[in-house]
């Protein structure tokens, strides 16, 4: 078996949907033997993950798997191995950093198990 890197991408639309594109991707490792098998599992994957539930409004909130956009077969599982790299360009910097650095801080401040770091 294989391990792969899978990105599967969501569109959250809340309400009737008249609101700026929304769109979660998340990073996924999925086990397999071949890449197409790996691709399949991915998919059905984010299909599963797929929910509607009511916000704080009583809005109806959609999570709709869009598709699997990246797939990637690890070589080797090593400790520090880089497994994704993209390069953001940002209007404000220091505000980004604050964010990356929020983040940062929560990591220490939340218990493992229910860590988010989206």
């Amino acid at each position: 078996m294989n391990w792969y890197l899978a990105k599967i991408v969501f569109k959250i639309i809340c309400g009737n949907g008249n609101h700026a594109a929304q769109f979660d991707e998340q990073l996924r490792l999925v086990n397999a033997n071949t890449k197409m098998l790996a691709l399949q599992k991915a998919i059905e994957l984010g299909k599963s993950e797929e929910d509607m539930f009511l916000n704080i409004h009583q809005q109806p909130v959609h999570w709709q798997f869009v598709n699997v956009s990246e797939l990637y077969k690890m070589e080797e599982l090593l400790d520090g191995a880089e497994l994704y790299s993209t390069i953001k360009e940002v209007e404000n910097g220091e505000q980004y950093e604050k964010v990356i650095h929020h983040k940062a801080n929560r990591i220490v401040s939340t218990p493992l198990h229910s860590t988010n770091l989206a």
